[in-house]
């Protein structure tokens, strides 16, 4: 009888270290577990962060090759741009010009022609398909016929014509600046007609 009751006091006690021992397995199986998930969601945080960091590099290396890119005018645009806080990513997009050989602004007039006024309509209709908040602008500029100081009221006439033009268009009068270089940026040589021509010009300068 004696060693009964041992027998099953044994067996109780085996019991007892083995449910035990399952129990404490199972804990530990599920707090590796969620250790497990935790670090699983924490290396997708930082996956998800350097993926955005080369994005973000990425960008500033395209914006870097389009600024090489550009004219000496549209780098000095995005600069008084960032200088003003106009831009949200401080971004050059695209520069268009519209030279008097083209579009025909008449000769020591700030008039827009038939043809400068399509252009235009062309370009703020582009503005508009791409619904960005963009910041345009304007630089007026002209041949060395004539005075420095005279040439320089030029420019800016004919800026200012373009954004009241664009303004007409649906172009908001805030996200536009004009600004006069007169005959102080040629392209071209002003001992040609061709260059005179060429450096009769209003140059628009998008950015972002």
């Amino acid at each position: 009888m004696k060693n009964q009751t041992l027998a099953w006091t044994a067996a109780a006690l085996l019991l007892a270290v083995t449910t035990t021992g399952c129990a404490t397995k199972k804990y530990v199986e599920g707090e590796v577990a969620g250790v497990n998930q935790r670090v699983d969601g924490v290396q997708g945080q930082v996956e998800d962060a350097q993926t955005k960091i080369k994005d973000h590099e990425g960008r500033l290396v395209r914006n870097e090759a389009a600024t090489a890119e550009a004219s000496k005018t549209a780098r000095e645009a995005l600069d008084r741009a960032m200088a003003a806080g106009k831009l949200a990513e401080g971004k050059l997009l695209y520069e268009t010009v519209l030279s008097d050989d083209k579009v025909k602004f008449g000769f020591d007039k700030a008039t827009l022609s038939d043809d400068a006024k399509a252009a235009l309509d062309t370009f703020a209709a582009q503005l508009k398909t791409e619904n960005k908040n963009i910041y345009v602008e304007i630089q007026g500029h002209t041949d060395n016929v004539g005075g420095e100081d005279y040439n320089q009221k030029l420019g800016d006439q004919r800026a200012k014509s373009v954004k009241d033009y664009l303004a007409k268009q649906g172009i908001p009068l805030f996200r536009m600046e004009t600004i006069s270089y007169g005959e102080s940026a040629p392209v071209a040589d002003n001992k040609t007609r061709e260059g005179r021509e060429a450096n009769r010009r209003v140059v628009l300068v998008v950015l972002q």
